[in-house]
């Protein structure tokens, strides 16, 4: 009895002792990428295709090679001692190159397996070729792809193939990952009808409660979502501890002046604790590190890192780009083909395109309506988020062209009532400060909007041609419509091109090859914008004052023409002193640079000067730094 006694008391020291030293905190370190869109080779500072002479000149970014050379490189450093790694991937892999117009995701696949992912998020781009493309694709990685919301029906190709979480252990330490899509998926691509997407927050939710009561206290969702939807996420859903993001292709830094916010982004969780949000901008061009502590449970103490620039200091893996030669035998012929030459930079900076007027889109729209002009079509409408790349003066090649339109997307010709044309416009301004795709680039149209009034009532002085000159949109008259295939079976929100649209005719020539003919035809093109798109200077007044309408207003089409004289004064011209400029309701650095320049592609001297200013929310009111130019 005595031996019995000793033995308990012993054993409940030593339980005594255990219970009174905590366990040892447990750090992880993530890297990743997000928004590839199969940049497999290395990059200008366009983001298209560096040239060789562009090489020679050690002025080229990213491409998988350089991807590999620095995962490889990081992997190891931080390994060494020990150390917690995990690799993950925010999706969009899929579409930007003629690599993914040739292999389809094959190429992609094989890089990533020999990479060694340990996870990546499906981005909206996976559905661009439909969800049979993807199976394909899914089949192939050997590497977990999770989408916590997508929904594929029993039957749908993807059903089965990706997970809706996942539990990794590593350390001795299981972490939960979680994953957002974006919803508008169903809109900006072609899923089909066997997949759907569910409510983000409320499918985080649950996921994470179903991790959390399997033990795990350590979770990442892994999202393709966008900037401004993460910091939503992170402060609605309780016990998510970091998000690595995608899809708004934000590049976060505490040192890059043209940075949307600190690398990482700390916000607010339910609980009151900070949740750190990363990413790591796009096509290749950065890798993430993100060092993240964990206290015994599981709470985040510590965050901290950078996003790390893959510039020519970063020496390509050998093998890696050996492959890439080899695979880029059969494209290079249709790459290298010269199609015309251009005066100029044709301008397509997403900042740009999903704003303003843009030369790319003033191209892309003209040479649309010159095709089917003999055909009854008056209008063309593009996205600009279709329009994925700048083209350099000089040469243009055909490989230049499908990489600014590698969607493969075809020509739609339609009939549409006037006041349809005006909803469609008022979409594509209607997510403007989110820096949507939808945004209306146009042809044989003009109009403007106001971004200071509700959704749905933005749009005014829509015009039409009227033999050489313009005229008023007529809402009950029908005119002819050119678009693409993507968009008149309702993209990007054109839910109205699906429905109202009238003897639609979606199979026409390819859109890379109608532009490829009209540049030749044009050559030497020079790039221009004409004021087809006008933001109304609007004087700057406080957001209640904004008339809230009880139902979705008819649209305005006879509305006085915007002026375009400043409400907002400058203190001074800007010339060899900088000055500042008083931030007005609906101005944008485009126009605010056109203004005080006289050319709107000087925005990005705005934006370099003022860092703290987020490109698509400029603070009404606030004074902008304007530099000497």
């Amino acid at each position: 009895m005595s031996k019995i006694l000793t033995r308990i008391l012993l054993s409940t020291s030593a339980l005594t002792m255990t219970a009174g030293v905590a366990m040892a905190d447990y750090t992880l370190n993530i890297l990743h990428i997000n928004d590839q869109h199969s940049r497999i080779e290395e990059i200008n500072k366009y983001d298209s295709t560096c040239t060789p002479e562009e090489t020679s000149k050690n002025e080229c970014f990213g491409g998988i090679a350089r991807v590999k050379a620095k995962i490889d490189e990081r992997r190891a450093a931080l390994s060494k001692d020990g150390g917690n790694v995990i690799v993950l991937d925010a999706g969009d892999e899929f579409q930007g190159s003629l690599f993914y117009t040739t292999y389809k995701g094959d190429d992609t696949a094989e890089f990533m397996n020999g990479i060694g992912f340990d996870a990546m998020a499906l981005g909206n781009h996976e559905f661009d070729d439909t969800a049979e493309t993807l199976a394909k694709f899914l089949d192939k990685v050997t590497f977990p792809v999770i989408s916590t919301n997508t929904e594929a029906a029993e039957g749908s190709p993807i059903a089965g193939k990706y997970k809706p979480y996942l539990i990794k252990e590593i350390g001795g330490q299981k972490i939960g990952i979680v994953s957002a899509l974006t919803r508008d998926t169903a809109e900006i691509s072609t899923p089909g009808p066997t997949v759907k997407f569910a409510d983000e927050i409320e499918t985080l939710k649950k996921a994470v409660e179903t991790l959390k009561a399997q033990g795990i206290n350590k979770i990442i969702a892994l999202n393709h979502d966008g900037y401004v939807k993460d910091k939503e996420i992170a402060a609605a859903v309780d016990g998510i501890d970091v998000i690595v993001g995608g899809h708004s292709h934000t590049l976060l830094s505490n040192t890059d002046p043209q940075a949307l916010g600190p690398y990482p982004t700390l916000v607010k969780g339910p609980s009151g604790r900070d949740v750190p949000i990363v990413q790591a901008k796009s096509y290749s061009k950065y890798l993430g590190e993100l060092k993240v502590t964990f206290d015994d449970d599981g709470n985040v103490t510590k965050s901290e890192g950078a996003p790390i620039l893959l510039d020519s200091s970063v020496v390509p893996d050998a093998a890696y780009a050996a492959r890439i030669k080899e695979l880029a035998k059969p494209i290079e012929e249709l790459k290298a083909r010269k199609v015309a030459e251009s005066g100029g930079v044709i301008e397509a900076a997403r900042e740009v395109c999903r704003a303003v007027e843009c030369s790319m889109g003033n191209l892309v729209a003209d040479a649309m309506l010159d095709r089917v002009k003999d055909q009854g079509m008056t209008m063309a409408i593009i996205n600009g988020g279709g329009l994925r790349a700048s083209i350099d003066a000089g040469d243009v090649t055909m490989g230049e062209v499908l990489t600014v339109l590698p969607f493969q997307n075809t020509l739609s010709t339609f009939q549409l009532k006037g006041a349809d044309v005006v909803a469609a416009l008022e979409n594509g301004v209607s997510q403007i400060d989110q820096g949507a795709g939808r945004f209306a680039q146009v042809s044989g149209l003009k109009y403007a909007f106001d971004v200071s009034k509700p959704v749905g009532q933005r749009v005014s002085a829509v015009e039409v041609t009227d033999g050489g000159g313009w005229k008023p949109i007529d809402t009950a008259a029908t005119y002819g419509v050119v678009s693409n295939n993507y968009m008149r079976a309702g993209g990007d929100g054109y839910k109205i091109f699906a429905t109202n649209a009238q003897n639609a005719y979606d199979f026409g020539p390819g859109l890379e090859a109608v532009v490829a003919d009209y540049l030749a035809k044009k050559t030497p093109y020079k790039p221009y914008t004409d004021g087809r798109i006008t933001v109304i200077a609007a004087a700057a007044q406080p957001a209640a004052s904004a008339p809230q309408a009880a139902e979705p207003a008819k649209p305005t089409v006879e509305a006085a023409k915007p002026t375009t004289k400043t409400v907002a004064l400058l203190t001074k011209k800007p010339s060899g002193q900088p000055t500042t400029y008083i931030i007005k309701r609906g101005d944008n650095f485009w126009n605010i640079a056109k203004e005080v320049y006289g050319n709107g592609f000087d925005w990005k001297k705005l934006a370099e000067a003022n860092p703290e200013m987020v490109i698509m929310k400029l603070p009404i009111g606030s004074e902008m730094k304007i530099p000497a130019r």
